[in-house]
């Protein structure tokens, strides 16, 4: 049976960037939605596929093996991991764990919830439990919009040439961040979670203040008219700059 097209591009990604490294200890940072749930599909077909192939071969060479988990941040304000989502998970044999953090009680007198704030807080504790249980991989399902819509935001909020790299190698840390649905189009995913049957959650804060982000959404398919190859296109000029040409 043939693999879904959206494992394709990630397939190219992870290979672009060499993004798994032999061995590694890899934690995905489960959000009960699409985006995290593909890659957890993926990564635990791709780790079954390569354990039937050593084992067809009868090769006891574990060198490009890798083990994967995945842990998902609970806010005081966020629901359960969905029950059926969780089923999935085991299904694909990757152990998933809740942490919960009361991300309400860390903002400081004078200050305000945000969606930025949130993700911040939830971005530390996902470290922090990567850093406590030997992890040296975080899997992050930000796709080909998200990191589009970064630049957007980045370019016209603060004059910045900034986006989201594919593979974030800490300095402080033994980790790196990596995103292998970067090539990924978000209607792709929504397509394929459609098929799958996958249930979605949204997020049940009411402190949302993504205004910014929904508006680059909106410049970004002014942009590209919502067409892949022009998005794709918008990346690749990232990688192809003309400094002659630019002040």
């Amino acid at each position: 049976m043939p693999q879904p097209k959206v494992f394709s591009i990630i397939d190219k990604a992870v290979y672009d960037y060499n993004m798994i490294q032999p061995g590694a200890k890899i934690l995905i940072g489960a959000s009960g939605g699409k985006d995290s749930t593909l890659l957890a599909q993926y990564f635990g077909m791709r780790l079954r596929r390569l354990r039937a192939s050593e084992s067809s071969f009868k090769h006891n060479r574990k060198e490009n093996d890798f083990t994967i988990e995945a842990v998902y941040i609970r806010t005081d304000f966020a629901e359960e991991f969905n029950p059926d989502l969780a089923k999935l998970f085991e299904e694909w044999e990757i152990p998933l764990k809740t942490v919960f953090v009361n991300t309400l009680e860390r903002v400081q007198p004078g200050h305000k919830m945000s969606c930025y704030w949130c993700s911040n807080q939830r971005r530390k504790e996902l470290i922090s439990y990567a850093m406590a249980n030997g992890f040296d991989t975080i899997l992050l399902g930000h796709h080909l919009d998200d990191v589009l819509e970064t630049l957007i935001m980045n370019m016209t909020r603060k004059g910045h040439l900034q986006a989201m790299p594919p593979v974030l190698q800490y300095e402080k840390y033994p980790l790196k961040l990596v995103r292998p649905l970067y090539y990924v189009p978000v209607d792709l995913i929504v397509e394929h979670a459609d098929s799958e049957g996958w249930k979605k959650i949204t997020c049940t804060c009411s402190y949302q203040d993504n205004s910014g982000r929904k508006e680059a959404r909106e410049k970004l398919k002014v942009l590209t008219d919502g067409e892949y190859y022009q998005k794709k296109l918008l990346l690749e000029s990232l990688r192809n700059i003309d400094y002659d040409y630019l002040p």
